[in-house]
Order: structure tokens, then C-alpha cells, then sequence
């Protein structure tokens, strides 16, 4: 079932293996028809990853990336749409030299030929590919038979792992193995028997249940990995090698450990030490809209931005304490924006439409009046220069186009040539999207962060700061602290005489890593704790 770990699972594979000595990639499929991620709804489908090459993806692209410290492509993403888009461009081509296309084989066929050429690609020894959606769902049963006929074509070369969920109801209080006995038959009916079973429950399994799982699922018992819940995901390589999991896979394939192995996961290890042991905690507030849904809060919409303030504050040896503050409460209740002083920080996260966008705003005025740390990124820049604009440079009216349209003073607009693509009503894939260079002004915070005088980040917007505003702007005081330097577009703002206030127009989380904390999201936490 959704959020029961399979990314994670996959992802912490992936690292064991890496570990182990072998070059590892990860793919996703999505059975969904969409053909990437970028037009769904953050509430319901999480948060919308971006490759270094600009693919609006699936979250758990991001958690593969931040495990095995790899940068992702197109190349690792499937879904249902892209697939039969695939199918159908070429139909139309004659590239099936006039012969009838059907679902099956010719579907499956080019999964497996996606999967062939991401394995050739990266030149990985190990593919890992994660199909999504729960086994006997109808809309995965094309992935399914693609991952039988790859079985078929290599039965040596093929290993397949079942992810299931053992519920401990509270009014029994016994761990139960049907849920996964029925997983088990719904894939044998696909044509798949799992080679292994990873057992996500909230304890560790005992004897009974392994040896119940290995009779009824036809498994070793050995092949039977306990996976209980973790304090922290970056746990989870660590449980799964003290189950014996990388040696399992490897004997499999009839394998051995790579000549460059480290099998100790020594710096994983001592991340995850600092985890457990670290007492002190540092209190981040984000201030958004994407994580109400009825009376459940969500943190998927945000989990990059999570994981980057995670792996800032464990560089320190402090706990992170992140809450969630909504926009809209701001609006209703003026008072309220006073609860920001008992942060040490404030982020405001990416976004779209109109709702919540005063609420930040007035939380911003906040954090710049009472100098508490703030981080805003892509929308938090874009309405950081709109509050600057009303409030120091006194032009009250001041606004975005994206809720503004018709409004006099566009401090923010529409990048040009996003304005022909709403206008004919493309909006899939057409944002800024992907890695864009900045170059970095000298005596900045962010020259200070970085250490150097270009980057490389990573964009998903389609409105910047309007040039004809920048001369009052920096007038003003305002800080234009880093610009694309082809098209001289502002990439990064800055307040001065403030311990921390710096807007990005990129999106630095989905480049922090667990041992290696992005820079910004470093020095943020370093103002935090000061």
C-alpha cells in the first residue's frame, strides 16, 4: 500500500549494494496515465521531485538519489503515460512496419527496453526498479507482465522482491502474515514468485511469523527480512544488513562482494549514531499550505525540504523539532503571526495559486522585522521581494501576476516565453525546469555558504523578479546576491544587517544529501542555532 516504504526499501538496497562495491542505479514505475508528475496535486500524490535534466518525478526519485548520492535522469522514470506515448509516436511512424500493436507484448516490451537502456547508461552492475501501486491493482499488471517476460528472457539475471505489510491489530495484538500470504498469490497469479519478502511492520518479526511467511509464501526463511519501524529512514540499510539482505542477493546471482567494498556502511553508520545520540534540537517552522488534508497533516508535499533541514541539523549534532505553520491561519487570525518568535527559523517553501500567499507574506515581514533566520524558496524569494517592495519601498500595490494579473506593479511576472504556453494551455513540462547556472555576488551570505563564484541549482517556476523593479529594489537595499548569467535573470535575493534572510529562485533541497548537507540549508541551520 501507499507510503509503506518501497522507495525506502529500494533506495537502502541500492545502498548496500553501492556499499558493497557495485555501481547501483534505481528506476521508478508509476502505473498512473500521467506522463510525468508535474501537473498532480502535492496533498494527494507528494511532492513533485526534479532530475538535474528537468523531469517532474515521483518523491521517491529524491529518496534514491539522497541514499546512493547519485544524480537521476529521465532515464529513471517510467509511468503508464510515458510508456503508451512511446508506443503510440511510434505507431503512427510506421515503426512497427504495419503490423497490429497490442497492449501485449508491445507495453511490456517497452518497459523492458527503458530498463535495458538505463542499465546501459549508467553502466550500473545493479538496476533496481520500483513498481508502484499495490500487486493484483490492474492499473501495474503491464509492469507486472514486463518484469515476468524479463524473468523469462534471463532467469538468472532477475530477482524479485516483495515489500508487504504486517498490520498488529490493537485489539488482538498479534502480528498477522495473511495480509502478505495474499500479496504472495496475487503476484504467483502475475507468473512471480518473490524471491524475497521485506516484513514492514511496526515491531521486528519473530520465529513464528518467519517461519509461517517462508511455508505459505514458499520462501527460505532466511529470505524473510524483518523490517520494523525505524526512528529514522536512513536506518533502514543498517536493519536490513543485520537480516544478512545484501549477502542474500548476492548469493542469488551468484556473487561476490566488489573489489572496492565497504561493506561497514562506516559513514552510515556514524550518521546514524548521530541520530540516535544527539539531544539538543533546533525549532524550524514551515510556513505552508500543502499538508492539510481533512484532519491529517501530510509531510510528503515538503519531504526534500525536510530531509535538507534533517541532514543541516545532524552537521551540527542537533535534533531538528519542525512544525507546521499554515499560511491561512495568518490571514484570519493577524495575532497569530507572533507564534514565529519561538522559532529559531522560518522557511517558506515552493507553491502555485493564490490561498495562503498574504499569510506568508505577512509571515516573511516578520521574520525581516524581528531578525529570525529565514529561508524562502521559489515562491518564499518570489513574495520575499514582494513584501520588501510594499513594505521598505513603499509601493503598497506591489504584487505577482500569478495572483495579480491585471495589478499595476508585477514586481513579479511571467517569464516570456511562458506566456505563449499558458496561452495555448501547455502546462506539462514546460516550466523553467532543471539545473541552470548562477553566478554568485562576492561579500553575500551565499558567497559565504557556497565558497565559490558559480553553481549549479536545480529550477520549477515559471514567474522571476520583474527587471524594471531591480534598480528601486536594490535602492532600497535589497541584496541581488546571485543571477543566471545568461539571461541575467535573479536567481538568489538577500537582506542586509540580518543574521540570515536569504531567497532562492531555485530549489536547493533536492541536492542535500544526508552526509553532505546542501550549503544553504548548512548555514541557515548554523544562524538557527546562533
Amino acid at each position: 500500500m501507499s507510503g509503506i516504504g518501497k522507495g525506502i526499501a529500494t533506495a537502502s538496497i541500492g545502498k548496500i549494494l553501492q556499499a558493497k562495491g557495485f555501481k547501483v542505479t534505481a528506476i521508478k514505475i508509476d502505473p498512473y496515465i500521467n506522463v510525468d508528475a508535474g501537473t498532480m496535486n502535492p496533498i494527494e500524490h507528494g511532492e513533485i521531485f526534479v532530475t538535474k535534466d528537468g523531469v517532474e518525478c515521483d518523491q521517491d526519485l529524491g529518496n534514491y538519489e539522497r541514499f546512493l548520492d547519485e544524480e537521476l535522469t529521465t532515464d529513471n522514470y517510467i509511468t503508464t503515460g510515458r510508456v503508451y506515448q512511446t508506443v503510440i509516436n511510434r505507431e503512427r511512424n510506421l515503426e512497427y512496419d504495419g503490423r497490429c500493436v497490442e497492449v501485449v507484448p508491445d507495453i511490456p516490451n517497452e518497459t523492458i527496453s527503458r530498463i535495458k537502456k538505463a542499465a546501459k547508461i549508467t553502466g550500473a552492475d545493479f538496476v533496481l526498479i520500483e513498481v508502484g501501486g499495490t500487486v493484483g491493482e490492474y492499473q501495474n499488471m503491464l509492469f507486472l507482465e514486463a518484469a515476468r517476460m524479463m524473468k523469462l528472457e534471463s532467469p538468472d539475471g532477475v530477482l524479485f522482491v516483495l515489500i508487504s505489510y504486517l498490520p498488529v491489530p490493537d485489539t488482538i495484538g498479534e502480528m498477522k502474515t495473511k495480509p502478505t500470504q495474499q500479496a504472495a498469490k496475487w503476484l504467483n497469479m502475475a507468473g512471480i514468485q518473490p524471491n524475497i519478502i521485506i516484513a514492514r511492520s511496526k515491531f521486528l518479526l519473530d520465529a513464528p511469523r518467519k517461519r509461517k511467511i517462508s511455508v505459505f509464501c514458499n520462501v527460505d526463511k532466511e529470505d524473510v527480512i524483518s523490517s520494523p519501524n525505524a526512528k529514522s529512514i536512513y536506518e533502514v540499510p543498517i536493519y536490513f544488513e543485520k537480516e544478512n539482505l545484501g549477502e542474500r542477493i548476492l548469493k542469488k546471482f551468484g556473487m561476490k562482494s566488489g573489489k572496492k567494498s565497504q561493506e561497514n556502511l562506516k559513514d552510515w553508520k556514524k550518521l546514524v549514531r548521530t541520530i540516535e545520540t544527539v539531544q539538543k534540537t533546533v525549532k524550524i517552522g514551515i510556513v505552508g499550505k500543502y499538508f492539510e488534508t481533512g484532519e491529517f497533516t501530510l509531510m510528503d508535499s515538503y519531504i526534500s525540504i525536510i530531509e535538507a533541514v534533517k541532514h543541516a541539523a545532524w552537521y551540527f549534532k542537533r535534533k531538528p523539532d519542525i512544525q507546521w505553520l499554515s499560511a491561512g491561519d495568518y490571514e484570519k487570525n493577524p495575532r497569530a503571526i507572533r507564534e514565529l518568535a519561538r522559532f529559531d527559523g522560518i522557511i517558506v517553501p515552493g507553491g502555485f495559486g493564490s490561498r495562503g500567499t498574504e499569510g506568508k507574506i505577512k509571515a516573511i515581514g516578520f521574520c525581516r522585522n524581528k531578525k529570525i533566520p529565514y529561508l524562502g524558496l521559489c515562491l518564499g524569494m518570489q513574495l520575499a521581494v514582494v513584501e520588501f517592495t510594499r513594505n521598505v519601498c513603499g509601493i503598497k500595490d506591489a504584487n505577482s501576476s500569478e495572483f495579480a494579473p491585471r495589478g499595476k506593479n508585477k514586481v513579479i511576472d511571467i517569464m516570456p516565453e511562458q506566456k505563449v504556453l499558458l496561452k495555448e494551455k501547455r502546462y506539462g513540462a514546460t516550466m523553467r525546469l532543471g539545473n541552470y547556472l548562477c553566478k554568485i555576488s562576492p561579500k553575500t551570505i551565499s558567497s559565504k555558504s557556497y565558497g565559490k563564484k558559480m553553481i549549479v541549482e536545480r529550477h520549477r517556476h515559471r514567474y522571476e523578479v520583474n527587471d524594471a523593479f531591480r534598480e528601486i529594489l536594490e535602492k532600497k537595499g535589497l541584496v541581488i546576491a546571485g543571477v543566471n548569467p545568461e539571461r541575467n535573470l535573479v536567481e538568489i535575493i538577500e537582506q542586509k544587517n540580518h543574521p540570515f534572510f536569504v531567497g532562492t529562485q531555485f530549489h536547493p533541497e533536492y541536492k542535500s544529501r544526508p552526509i553532505k548537507p546542501h550549503p544553504l540549508f548548512r548555514e541557515f541551520l548554523r544562524a538557527c542555532i546562533k
